[in-house]
Formats: C-alpha cells, sequence, structure tokens
C-alpha cells in the first residue's frame, strides 16, 4: 500500500512544481492536470478490491428459511501439512520430469507427481499402495520442523466450518481417533461408532507461487494430497453415518469421500459403490443432499458416480480439475480438452455446467434430484441452478468467494492490501451456444445469466497474494455456499 502513497504524493508535487513554473498555463492543461491527480488519488482510495470487498458485504444477505441441523460425513483425517519440496529434499529426492501416477507405488512414483502438479500449479489427491514406504515418508513428515496437524478429510473440514455458527447442530461421522476429536470443534456431535483407536493422517504438500524446485516453476499456490488411507478408502463409515440421521433428523446432509474409493480395485469399488448408492438412497427425500467431489484418476469410476450418485442428490461442489475429469469420462463438451490453459474460460466451464444439470438434472422428464451445482477455481466461481428450486444464490456465490480470500489469507475480514483480481475483465458466457458478453464491474460483482431454465450466478474472487494455507479451501467455499442458500419446497 505504501508504495501507492508515494506515489501519490509525488505526482502532487510534480503538479505543484508545473503550476509553480508556469502560472500562466491554459485552463484547459490546468484542468486535465488536476483531474488527472484526482483520478489517480481516487483510485489509491477506492480500488477494484475494495470496491469488490464492499459490495460483497452488502450482498451477502441470510436466506430467509436457514438450516437448523447439518450431518456431514463421512471421510475424516488427520493433514500433516508442510512445504512440499522441503519434505522430498529431507528423503533424499532431486527435482526431475513431472508424470502423473493414479496410484503412487513408490518414492519416485510420488516426486514425478508432485512435479507434474506443482509445474501446473494444480491441485491434485492420490492414494500411496506400500505402507512401508508411506509410512517411512509420514514419520519423516510428522518429526520435519515446521510441520502442522490440523482437521482433514473434506467431510470433517466442511463440518468445522458449518460448526462455527453457534447456531447450528453439526452431525460427524467418520473415522475419527483421538487427535482428531481433539482438533475438532467443541460443538461438532460424534456418534460414539465413528470413534476409532486410531487416526487416519493424510499427508498435504504445499508450495507456494512462484516456489522453485530444480527447473520447475510453480505459477500458483496450491498442494498435493496423498495417503495410504484403508478406512476412508472403503467409506467404511457410510452405513453408520446413514443409520445415525433418524436419531439426529438433519434438514440438510453433506456427503463426500466418494473419491477415496479411487485407488479400490475395479471389483471392489463397484461392489461398495452400490452398496453406497443403496445407503444414500435411504435417506429421507424431503432432506437435500450435497456432494462434495474431490480429485480422482478412473475416467470408469467418475462416470458411475455420474450415472449412479448424481440423480440421487440435489447439490454438487467441485473445481475446475474435477469438472474436467468429469466431462472428459463422460464424453460430454469440450471433452477433448487435454488441460485448463492457465484461468479456465468461463464459456467452456458454463457449458459443462449447463450440460450436467440438462443431461443429469432435473427436468420435466427425469426423476434426478440435481438441481445446483457450486463451481470453485481460483479466480473466480460459479453457481449453476435450474429455476424454481434455489433462491439467494447472489449471497452463497459471493459468501464463498468471500470465505476464500479470508481463508487463504487467515484474515477475519479481506485486506484489501493483500489480495489482487486474477479474474478476466471480459468473457463469453458459452463457446457453444448463445452467448452473452460479460464485463467485470467491481462495484457490481455478481454477473447473472440465464439458459433455457438454468441460472447462472458468477463473481470473480480477490485472490490472497501470499497465502499461508490452500488446504480445505474448495470445503470451505462449498460450506460456506451452502449456509447461505435456500431451497424450495417444491
Amino acid at each position: 500500500m505504501w508504495h501507492k502513497s508515494v506515489c501519490v504524493a509525488l505526482l502532487a508535487l510534480a503538479t505543484g512544481y508545473v503550476f509553480l513554473l508556469d502560472p500562466d498555463l491554459p485552463d484547459s492543461v490546468r484542468e486535465y492536470i488536476s483531474s488527472s491527480f484526482l483520478y489517480q488519488l481516487r483510485g489509491d482510495l477506492a480500488s477494484p478490491e475494495r470496491r469488490m470487498a464492499a459490495a460483497w458485504n452488502s450482498l451477502i444477505i441470510q436466506p430467509a428459511k436457514q438450516w437448523n441441523k447439518v450431518a456431514v460425513g463421512v471421510n475424516a483425517c488427520v493433514d500433516v501439512v508442510l512445504s512440499g519440496v522441503k519434505l522430498l529434499q529431507a528423503l533424499g529426492l532431486d527435482s526431475g520430469k513431472g508424470q502423473d501416477h493414479s496410484v503412487l507405488q513408490s518414492m519416485t512414483d510420488l516426486k514425478e507427481a508432485f512435479a507434474h502438479f506443482m509445474g501446473k500449479g494444480a491441485a491434485a489427491e492420490r492414494f500411496f499402495s506400500d505402507v512401508k514406504s508411506f509410512h517411512h515418508i509420514a514419520q519423516t513428515a510428522s518429526e520435519y520442523p515446521g510441520a502442522q496437524l490440523y482437521v482433514g478429510g473434506n467431510a470433517a473440514l466442511i463440518g468445522q466450518k458449518i460448526a462455527v455458527n453457534p447456531d447450528l447442530k453439526v452431525l460427524l461421522c467418520g473415522p475419527i481417533g483421538p487427535k482428531l476429536h481433539e482438533l475438532l470443534d467443541e460443538n461438532i456431535i460424534v456418534p460414539p461408532e465413528s470413534l476409532q483407536e486410531l487416526d487416519e493422517f493424510h499427508l498435504i504438500l504445499e508450495y507456494r507461487a512462484g516456489e522453485e524446485w530444480g527447473q520447475l516453476r510453480a505459477p500458483n499456490a496450491n498442494r498435493f494430497i496423498f495417503s495410504h488411507d484403508l478406512t476412508n478408502g472403503a467409506m467404511n463409515m457410510l452405513e453408520v453415518f446413514v443409520s445415525s440421521l433418524e436419531e439426529f433428523q438433519p434438514d440438510l446432509v453433506v456427503l463426500s469421500g466418494l473419491h477415496m474409493m479411487d485407488g479400490q480395485s475395479k471389483e471392489v469399488r463397484q461392489k461398495r459403490l452400490l452398496e453406497a448408492v443403496a445407503a444414500i438412497s435411504d435417506i429421507p427425500t424431503d432432506v437435500p443432499v450435497h456432494l462434495e467431489l474431490a480429485s480422482m484418476t478412473d475416467p470408469d469410476f467418475m462416470s458411475e458416480i455420474i450415472h449412479q450418485v448424481f440423480p440421487l442428490v440435489d447439490s454438487i461442489g467441485l473445481n475446475e480439475q474435477e469438472l474436467l475429469f468429469l466431462t472428459q469420462a463422460a464424453a460430454g463438451p469440450h471433452a477433448t480438452l487435454i488441460s485448463w490453459n492457465g484461468i479456465p474460460d468461463v464459456g467452456i466451464v458454463s457449458d459443462i455446467l449447463f450440460w450436467i444439470l440438462k443431461e443429469y438434472g432435473r427436468t420435466p422428464k427425469k426423476a434426478s434430484d440435481l438441481t445446483r451445482i457450486h463451481f470453485h477455481t481460483l479466480a473466480y466461481h460459479i453457481l449453476a441452478t435450474v429455476d424454481g428450486y434455489w433462491a439467494n444464490q447472489v449471497a452463497a456465490v459471493a459468501a464463498g468467494a468471500r470465505v476464500a480470500s479470508t481463508q487463504a489469507c487467515a484474515v477475519e475480514t479481506i485486506d484489501t492490501d493483500r489480495v489482487f483480481l486474477k479474474a478476466p475483465r471480459e468473457f463469453a458466457t458459452s463457446q457453444m451456444g448463445e452467448s452473452s458478453t460479460v464485463s467485470l464491474n467491481p462495484s457490481e460483482p455478481v454477473s447473472e445469466w440465464h439458459r433455457d431454465g438454468i441460472s447462472f450466478h458468477y463473481t470473480p474472487v480477490l485472490v490472497c497474494k501470499d497465502p499461508l494455507r490452500t488446504v480445505g479451501l474448495g470445503d470451505a467455499i462449498s460450506a460456506e455456499g451452502l449456509l447461505y442458500s435456500e431451497i424450495s419446497s417444491q
């Protein structure tokens, strides 16, 4: 901020010297110089970031009908968070050529997969199959100076975020060991059947924007997650979760952890998915269900989730990697796109969201429950909803973007000196169908457009310049968006 103030002061000083040295300047020149100075001063006092933060605060209002009880399950663990580059160096691994691996079987696989995603600045999560090597890595990580332990797992993180609201009762079901139980918010209710003697540990390898490792340079901050987690991997707590709903009587269910089965054999996974579908079907139909997706590698498994699980849930949360993988797995629009080139194109994202809701969501001809998708990427968020089923989505998408800024910077309110706008200043709403052009207006940050019975609410994100923690941002975004959402009674 200080450099802006210095620039304004120098401009004022230079303007004064011009007037002193040549008081007979024409009025038009004097007015131009004065107006330029005032514009610079006004721009410093009301930057786009400041205007956007203020506009969000006025848009974020509570829904007319709020949730009272929220049940969350079923993946939970303890996250060991540390610098990815420093851990790999401590393990004696040098940087090299990056290569993705759907399952990690060795430290070489780990090194190559980490390098692959660090080079892209993309988040990813993988299963580490060799238990002996994983325990060696986990011990090295937990003993590394600066390593920190946090609540982990999408369900636990979402429950932790929702539990901050004192007016809500939150039930969390998952494999909860002694350390995780100690870390959880005291307002969270844990069924006795969820408690176990040992914790499940996940390793979160973070990297900063611009961080270098050999020839690699990360384009932005992100993280790489891996584990040897068999309990979450089999979703062992799903039946316990569903059976606990009858006594708890929630008015919202949040489900996550399906992605953890990605590391299972195809036979085991298919059997378990059928059991999961049966369990989800037992949730009362008048209770909305939100499904939080996460990083996956098997297109067949993703396709099975799309066809078997999507019609059973009301809402989905996902990021740009998961969205692209989803359309590739189901041969949807833009499926030939191999990867995103920088900021995901808004028109392409909009096309895929539209296709999901039209193909797998509720329509007059389909009995699906799916009516809402909350998409988030670093630079912007979109909430897509089938018309007539959700309200207060302007507030919901703004609240999700606001929490992305505050949590990444570890602050209670947005510090506009520590954030910046990365979203496109102008974009097309579709790359396939009828399209309109939207221009960024920081004073009115939420844009809205409609397409054949589906509404889109878009807002840029104020990206943290030096994020302190990237883990759990997607879960916080989805949780916040749900808290400000209202579902129709129809």
